[in-house]
């Protein structure tokens, strides 16, 4: 999913139950049907969703939500991990996965991008590797970079850097140390440039965070008995790259899925560029059926009208999942006052569109009306509990089925106490 954080924050940045389905504890053993392995474990979720459900208004929701306090909590596929934890965790990495895995994610993300060498690697962007590694502080592989690190100047240009995958071998990005994503724009020495992770984050878990590969990811969720979605991140260089096309590239994503024989149902495959949807559909039909296209049309005004627009033909050519941003599906209904279904998402489902949504947990507070998650609800947004009203709201009227969230935790407590 995108990296989307106001530019004003970085610049004032200075320096319990034990099941792995909903249904019940499975039990079972690795085998080569690609079903994983079905281990036991206690679903964690810590003080926060007890103090969103505090925070909230009183009302029917908020008096549901307390019934629930004390589980039991199960894994849930209507989680999907975002980058793995990366609300306190270094975003692809196995410690990332491991704390999403224990606070109930059944769906864990990887975003794949390529290295120099046409490996597949677990980042979010293939160019964010000088904001969520330790690669700036390595001499031996600074210099590789697209562009080495520039100070900030005192006429007011900002420091910039820009390190990608693709500048560097697979061996090389497993030597690398992962980070909380962030940077400080005021920087004038690389230690400075990396001290800026956003201020609703921490850095507590931020030592050396373990970089995965796409296979070591594969074999790591599957390992759990888990389920996948990685997302084919939109190449930053040119295409074809040394020769690696935009389709062997895709096909290389689900081809590795088939080597390691996993059943398709267990892959929801995801991408902003809609011909990567159209090839899986056209030549990886049994992976195509859970495509997710990323709809980042609906970020303007014009492109929300010809998303909405545009729904009804992206079915016929046999799309089954959209998935805008959240905030694009739903708004304020002006005469009540409430928060309802957005006409995207009344006209997704009309076409018999799936919807899935992101990302949960990447806003900060909401005490003044929350960012570009919640803009089109601004309106009635005034607490940090807000975020179950709109997320009752995107179930039980929207009926989405599955959403992203960097910190599953959250998520976890309501798909539990409403059975999801």
């Amino acid at each position: 999913m995108r990296y989307l954080l106001a530019s004003a924050v970085f610049l004032s940045l200075a320096s319990a139950a034990a099941i792995p389905t909903n249904q019940g504890t499975q039990k079972g053993n690795e085998s080569s049907n690609g079903n994983g392995t079905n281990k036991k474990i206690t679903v964690g979720l810590g003080p926060r969703p007890y103090y969103l459900v505090d925070n909230m208004d009183e009302g029917p929701l908020k008096s549901k939500l307390q019934s629930c306090s004390e589980g039991p909590f199960m894994t849930s596929d209507f989680v999907f991990a975002h980058r793995g934890a990366p609300l306190q965790f270094p975003e692809h990495t196995i410690e990332s996965y491991s704390a999403a895995r224990r606070m109930g994610a059944g769906v864990i993300e990887c975003d794949v991008a390529f290295t120099k060498d046409k490996q597949l690697v677990c980042r979010h962007a293939q160019c964010d590797l000088h904001t969520t590694t330790n690669i700036l502080n390595r001499t031996d592989l600074a210099s590789k970079c697209t562009t080495p690190f520039t100070p900030a100047t005192s006429n007011g240009t900002a420091a910039k850097a820009k390190c990608c995958t693709s500048d560097i071998t697979q061996a090389e990005f497993k030597t690398l140390c992962g980070k909380m994503d962030g940077f400080n724009p005021n920087a004038t020495t690389v230690e400075e440039y990396l001290d800026g992770t956003p201020y609703f984050r921490t850095d507590l878990y931020s030592t050396c965070g373990t970089l995965q590969t796409h296979n070591e990811y594969i074999a790591l969720v599957n390992g759990w008995g888990l389920k996948f979605t990685p997302e084919l991140k939109k190449p930053e260089v040119p295409m074809p790259f040394q020769g690696y096309t935009q389709q062997q590239y895709a096909q290389d994503m689900i081809n590795a899925y088939k080597a390691a024989n996993i059943d398709p149902s267990r892959v929801w495959a995801q991408s902003f560029v809609p011909d990567d949807i159209f090839y899986w559909i056209q030549n990886e039909p049994a992976f195509g059926r859970q495509a997710v296209y990323l709809d980042e049309r609906v970020d303007t005004v014009a492109g929300y009208a010809n998303a909405t627009a545009s729904l009804p033909g992206l079915a016929a050519r046999g799309v089954k999942i959209m998935a805008p941003a959240f905030f694009a599906l739903t708004k304020v209904d002006n005469a009540t006052g409430a928060i309802v279904p957005s006409e995207y998402a009344v006209a997704a489902k009309a076409a018999g569109l799936e919807l899935v949504t992101w990302s949960f947990e990447r806003s900060g507070w909401l005490n003044k009306g929350g960012d570009y998650y919640y803009q089109y609800v601004k309106p009635v947004i005034n607490n940090d509990g807000d975020m179950y009203t709109v997320l009752d709201v995107l179930v039980h009227q929207v009926g989405i089925t599955h959403m992203f969230t960097d910190w599953a935790a959250t998520l976890t407590y309501f798909a539990s106490c409403f059975g999801l």
